[in-house]
């Protein structure tokens, strides 16, 4: 008996596995095609576009945004695997030979949670170097088009004061967590707060004690536009300051989280975010487990008893709900509210739970 559920356990490992590798790898497909149409209609009309270019950009684009959706893709593969084996009658077989539920999703659990691991300390930190790989390729692209996105009013804001005046900076774009800015306006006043210049500026790269500015068109009221090739700003900023200040926790690693809250807490910005989005990666390989739990309660039934339709949508409409729940605790915790573990924490325990009880219901009671 050891022998066979040694043997089936591997088994069912490895189609959870298969199945779960198959969802993550056409939904990735699936975004890289939307967003690569998207980076086509971006780039119609840059003459510097080239085709790789784009493809590119589009492909290092992509692995943070499928990370939000791999506990969907741990639903939908676990169902689909579990679906599989009791459509082949597979289940049928391994429970008339002893086999109990709990010993059929045991490997999917032990598999979600050496995924999870993966995902937290590899495919976070790979996905947040492409990330910022696909800025710069993007700031590239844009860079050389007509106003090169100086005069979108949107992206990113930053005002500093010091002994000069006031200096009010726009970025369209921003790399290295805010080190490096490109598409920008600066709007500068004197220390009586009366409007000086505006400038635009190719890019921005924060050194000790100053912006330095590159491809640069000063305009002022009474004097012509004057182009230069740089132009130097002084500021009191630091980097940990600028990186506070422009980086979201999505786009930091899960190596760097702990020194950035460090850094926050000596800088006195807020470290909510950054405090959630850690704890979110060390509950990520438990989050992926329950969602194992999840599908296996709605999924477990013989095929021939029809009902399929029925269990897949209560799957997705379990998934969903923990999808809303996490995102209710996360808002919370970022308006300081509730704890960043609690908030990180409460869909895993909700999510394993709810799997673990309907499966007792339905095996034991």
């Amino acid at each position: 008996m050891s022998m066979l559920t040694n043997t089936l356990g591997r088994y069912f490992a490895g189609r959870f596995v298969v199945a779960a590798l198959g969802v993550f790898a056409s939904i990735f497909l699936l975004l890289v095609l939307v967003d690569y149409i998207e980076m086509v209609r971006k780039t119609s009309g840059l003459a510097s576009a080239s085709a790789i270019m784009v493809a590119e950009t589009s492909l290092f684009r992509v692995p943070q945004l499928l990370e939000k959706l791999t506990p969907f893709c741990m639903l939908i593969g676990a169902m689909t695997c579990y679906l599989a084996l009791s459509r082949r009658l597979e289940l049928v077989v391994a429970r008339a030979a002893g086999i109990s539920a709990w010993q059929f999703i045991s490997p999917a659990l032990g598999s979600a949670l050496l995924i999870g691991v993966i995902a937290t300390v590899a495919y976070n930190p790979m996905s947040a170097n492409l990330r910022e790989l696909s800025k710069r390729m993007e700031a590239e692209l844009f860079g050389s088009a007509p106003g090169g996105g100086i005069q979108d009013a949107s992206g990113f804001w930053l005002n500093q004061v010091t002994s000069d005046g006031q200096t009010i900076i726009n970025a369209a774009r921003s790399e290295q967590q805010g080190v490096r800015l490109t598409g920008l306006t600066l709007f500068r006043f004197d220390t009586k707060q009366h409007f000086q210049e505006r400038v635009e500026a190719r890019e921005a790269t924060l050194e000790a004690g100053h912006w330095l500015f590159k491809g640069v068109r000063r305009f002022s009221l009474d004097s012509p536009p004057v182009d230069q090739a740089s132009l130097e700003i002084p500021t009191t900023l630091t980097e940990a300051q600028v990186r506070n200040s422009f980086s979201t926790p999505e786009t930091v690693s899960f190596w760097q989280l702990p020194s950035y809250i460090s850094s926050s807490e000596s800088s006195g910005f807020a470290t909510a975010g950054y405090r959630l989005q850690y704890h979110k990666l060390l509950a990520q390989p438990f989050l992926l487990a329950a969602m194992v739990m999840l599908a296996a309660s709605v999924s477990l039934r013989f095929f021939r008893m029809g009902g399929v339709q029925k269990m897949v949508l209560s799957g997705v409409g379990a998934g969903f709900l923990l999808y809303v729940l996490s995102k209710v605790t996360e808002d919370l915790s970022k308006a300081e509210l509730m704890h960043p573990i609690a908030a990180a924490w409460l869909p895993v325990v909700v999510g394993g739970l709810t799997g673990f009880l309907a499966l007792l219901y339905q095996e034991d009671g």
